[in-house]
């Protein structure tokens, strides 16, 4: 005797199905409510932001993972007179930063401190969380005026400023939520791969969007140190010799260069609309 398994809606396989779209819908749901209900108020920019951290949480994470971060790019630079010009260069930025924010009635709550890494080789500059900017002498030696040196850190000091790492780790905590959903949902690992893959685009996008707002704080924070903001120019043609130009947009956090400086110009054009003044640092 021949035996019939239904193998429409009522099967097993259908059921456990059904089981694992309730529980990934479910993850889901409860991932983007949490993401929704995060939120904490700029307190230099005033806005309202997605963040999963604190300010004080900021600069503790910043503060311990300090060390690690000048270890894998061999220690500081042994030249103590590089370092202290990059102190110096980033004690100025903040002192025009502290003057035009007592005059809005707000403060820095951030901890900066500037490091110049060892690391020839690799040319960046980045910043941790709550204010622990760094610079590679790979960046640093390119460089050729202190106007450009200026604009790298005081973009940096914009990430920290605009929370952009908070606002980061909030969003790769919905995808990494979400791929997990995907997952759940699909029963294969291939499936929660493809999701998370898409995750990190997101948040690459995210990331270009971030760089043009720390451009824009390099620019302000430069010019009212007394910099000449259009020493920013300057580094986009470097990075672009450097790197080659050549990384297609898509598949990196930063613009192309290029188009980095075009947006440069015309932050410059609006801060500046009547040109910019004479005497400035360059």
């Amino acid at each position: 005797m021949v035996q019939y398994y239904d193998q429409g809606t009522s099967s097993p396989r259908w059921r456990a199905f059904k089981i694992r779209l309730f529980i990934a819908l479910a993850l889901a749901m409860f991932t983007f409510v949490s993401y929704l209900m995060k939120g904490d108020r700029n307190p230099i920019t005033g806005e309202r932001q997605r963040v999963s951290l604190t300010v004080d949480q900021e600069i503790a994470l910043g503060l311990e993972s300090r060390s690690e971060m000048v270890a894998q790019h061999g220690g500081l630079h042994s030249d103590p007179r590089a370092r202290a010009e990059v102190q110096r260069i980033g004690a100025r930025l903040l002192k025009a930063l502290e003057t035009d924010l007592t005059r809005e009635g707000k403060a820095d709550p951030y901890k900066f401190d500037f490091h110049l890494l060892a690391d020839d080789r690799t040319v960046n500059a980045f910043a941790l969380p709550g204010g622990q900017v760094f610079i590679t002498y790979a960046l640093f030696s390119q460089l050729q005026t202190e106007g450009q040196v200026a604009g790298v850190i005081g973009h940096e000091i914009g990430h920290v400023l605009s929370r952009h790492s908070a606002q980061r780790i909030a969003k790769m905590e919905l995808t990494q939520g979400l791929a997990g959903a995907a997952g759940v949902a699909g029963g294969t690992r291939s499936t929660a791969e493809i999701a998370a893959m898409v995750g990190n685009l997101i948040n690459m996008k995210y990331g270009r969007s971030d760089e043009l707002e720390a451009d824009k704080w390099g620019i302000r924070l430069a010019t009212q140190a007394g910099y000449d903001p259009r020493a920013m120019l300057g580094v986009m043609d470097i990075l672009d010799r450097v790197g080659g130009g050549n990384q297609p947009e898509i598949l990196s956090t930063h613009p192309k260069p290029a188009n980095r400086k075009e947006y440069i110009e015309g932050v410059i054009k609006d801060v500046f609309p009547k040109g910019v003044p004479e005497g400035l640092d360059e």
